[in-house]
């Protein structure tokens, strides 16, 4: 199977596991009604708003890409960590001190439903939850140090070298002039930190599970590192060329707020020679890991050709 070919399958691929995924969600979440029933309605609304639950589909092609036909049953709720994290990252981003959005996955967002306070702790909420799902999960001694392992590498993803730095970075640079010969070089760094280390993360995290070796880790790794990139570029290029009815959120946004973007930097038609040259590293690293067709390869031509 061709990558391209991978690339189409994909969509139905993440369709026949999302009812796995949206169960281990469900299992993992706070239950409906329970309290403090302000903050996990809120919690639950932001999660179970849909999505592509990329991230969760990234832990089992990490792990699959490592060579594992099973894994325990609990493994998908330390999948679906990584679907917590993602959801506190967004409510924390549409907040007005951060991008000030008031629509998410074609909802209005967390804190224009349940204001400002709950949506901030709805996020800090979610991300604790995260952390322990992944303390816990998968269960027993023998997976104590991966378990230990797939902790400390998420604390690095979300922190000042990671999601929490990027996004600092991106607001010290929004509405700023940047001086040309620093300006590319800078947006690379923000869309590494702010988006990439979360999809490297979950590639990684799935890789774990496996007992991959440190060879292994490092071309999983690798192709998380292109697989980001590539994932923030269409981003960027989506803001500018789609609307807000098709996105889910709201269109335009990157560009009225002055922020670095691919299309701000390169241009337009720069920035589609950027993603090109995103999907053309994504796809060598996928062949190195598991031949000339595969999950991976198709992940990286969904990324590039996704519309949302």
């Amino acid at each position: 199977m061709t990558g391209e070919k991978a690339g189409a399958l994909l969509p139905a691929v993440l369709e026949n596991r999302r009812r796995d995924v949206e169960g281990a969600l469900l299992a993992v979440l706070p239950r409906e009604g329970a309290e403090p029933a302000a903050l996990v309605a809120a919690m639950r609304y932001s999660v179970l708003a849909g999505g592509k639950r990329l991230r969760p589909l990234l832990f089992l092609a990490g792990a699959e890409s490592c060579g594992a036909e099973r894994l325990p049953e609990d493994a998908l709720e330390a999948a679906v960590a990584l679907e917590l994290l993602h959801t506190y990252s967004l409510i924390h981003d549409d907040l007005p001190c951060m991008d000030d959005d008031a629509l998410r996955r074609g909802r209005p967002t967390c804190h224009v439903v349940f204001g400002e306070a709950t949506a901030l702790l709805a996020g800090d909420a979610l991300q604790t939850l995260g952390f322990e799902v992944l303390a816990t999960r998968p269960a027993g001694d023998s997976r104590a140090a991966r378990r230990s392992d797939a902790i400390a590498r998420t604390a690095r993803a979300l922190g000042v070298l990671g999601m929490a730095g990027g996004q600092a970075l991106d607001l010290g640079a929004t509405g700023v002039e940047i001086p040309e010969p620093e300006r590319a070089s800078h947006l690379r760094r923000i869309h590494a930190l702010k988006t990439g280390r979360l999809i490297r993360l979950s590639l990684e995290l799935g890789a774990l599970q496996t007992g991959a070796n440190a060879d292994r880790l490092r071309g999983v790794s690798r192709y998380g590192d292109a697989l980001g990139l590539l994932f923030q570029i269409a981003d960027d290029l989506l803001d500018v060329t789609q609307t807000s009815e098709t996105l889910g959120k709201t269109a335009g946004k990157d560009s009225a707020q002055e922020k670095l973007t691919y299309p701000s930097v390169f241009g337009l038609e720069g920035a589609f020679l950027e993603r090109d040259l995103a999907l053309a590293a994504a796809r060598e690293a996928a062949r190195e890991l598991e031949g000339d067709s595969g999950l991976l390869a198709g992940l990286a031509m969904f990324a590039a050709g996704r519309d949302r």
